[in-house]
């Protein structure tokens, strides 16, 4: 997959980026498995906004994607790679040998005609899907559970790679892509390999149209506001928003810890991603 830079022939053209989207096989989806997904524009269900700075963007229909991979000892062929607007990485349609279809998250290296499978004596290859009791330690995977049978719960985008360190009775560590180490149980099942789309996080749009063509509107600044509007706003001699970010409800923002203590997974985290840093 190649990034493609556009010629500067206008202000707007002279920042942005594109996908070539060489993997993409297939321009139109399984009908079958597509489903109507209605925009909030960020309002609750009595109208009112609740998110702000969302609205508008292109239409898309939602693929239902197969997380929880329960078709053990059916083998599956890739039919097509697709592109999917509802996430980052690239999706696969898979065709079951009993006729039955699913869409999987795409894992880099897994082309048209590769045959997958999933369950406890499934092959370590990428794209099959087993328990992590079954998979070697240092194999690196995505779409991970946290609970039995609930489905992948994290690593699911693109480019994410999250590697088991280690495993001790009915217990897993895995480290995941913020450096944080956590301990799942072993019978959560997970895919080999790491995702595809690993260039998502180089693009760079470029121009504001293209941030309003994904449902997001325009977002002024607190500093730029009047004091009655933001916390930030005001001031005559020079622009700070002076003390910490608030938002505009003047709650702290920016960095401020949300999470609640006490946690029941907090007894699961070996080592948390912010043991770098000073606490607050």
């Amino acid at each position: 997959m190649a990034i493609r830079k556009s010629k500067p022939t206008s202000p707007g053209r002279r920042f942005a980026m594109y996908q070539e989207r060489d993997e993409i096989t297939a321009t139109r989806p399984e009908k079958s498995l597509t489903r109507g997904k209605k925009s909030s524009g960020g309002r609750n269900s009595y109208g009112r906004v609740t998110a702000r700075h969302r609205g508008g963007g292109a239409k898309r229909r939602y693929r239902e994607i197969d997380f929880k991979r329960i078709k053990d000892g059916i083998p599956a062929k890739v039919a097509s790679i697709e592109y999917d607007p509802n996430r980052t990485t690239y999706i696969a349609l898979l065709h079951y040998a009993d006729g039955a279809k699913a869409y999987i998250l795409a894992p880099n290296g897994v082309g048209v005609g590769a045959m997958l499978e999933s369950g406890p004596k499934a092959d370590i290859q990428p794209g099959n899907c087993l328990p992590l009791a079954n998979i070697p330690t240092g194999t690196v995977v995505h779409n991970v559970e946290l609970q039995p049978g609930q489905g992948g719960r994290i690593g699911r985008a693109a480019g994410t790679a999250i590697q088991i360190v280690a495993k001790d009775g009915s217990m897993a560590t895995l480290r995941l892509p913020s450096s944080e180490m956590r301990m799942v149980r072993a019978e959560c099942r997970a895919t080999v390999g790491t995702l595809s789309n690993a260039e998502h996080q180089n693009v760079k749009l470029g121009k504001a149209g293209r941030s309003r063509h994904k449902g997001r509107r325009p977002q002024s600044r607190g500093i730029a506001m009047n004091p009655v509007d933001h916390p930030h706003g005001g001031g005559e001699a020079h622009k700070t928003p002076g003390g910490h970010p608030k938002t505009p409800w003047g709650k702290p923002t920016l960095g401020y810890r949300t999470r609640k203590k006490g946690k029941k997974s907090d007894a699961l985290i070996v080592r948390g991603r912010r043991r770098g840093k000073k606490k607050r």
